[in-house]
């Protein structure tokens, strides 16, 4: 009689154990796995970065192509030609005064 109240204990018992595996595994994955709450956190702060990081070309991009466009043929700035020679070349006329 004895034995038999053994084995629906061990059973009992080895099902309880699994549970809990099962459930600190799942619980594990659902925090920290691929799908996980941190990683859709990281993927967040990433998107942020990379939108901030597009918006900031977006900024240069718009900027360069105000500058090709006063440099054109069709449209030329003859200050900013001035200037990006002078950048450039290092050049200087004879009447200014350069101080370093």
């Amino acid at each position: 009689m004895s034995g038999s109240k053994n084995r629906p204990a061990l059973g009992a018992l080895f099902f309880f154990a699994l549970a809990l595996v099962l459930g600190g595994y799942f619980t594990f994955a659902a925090v920290q796995g691929d799908y996980g709450v941190f990683r859709r956190v990281q993927l967040s702060a990433e998107a942020e970065q990379l939108t901030d990081e597009r918006d900031r070309l977006r900024l240069e991009v718009a900027r360069m192509e105000n500058l090709t466009l006063r440099l054109s043929d069709d449209y030329l700035d003859l200050d900013l030609l001035d200037e990006r020679a002078r950048a450039t070349l290092g050049l200087v006329r004879g009447d200014e005064i350069v101080i370093r």
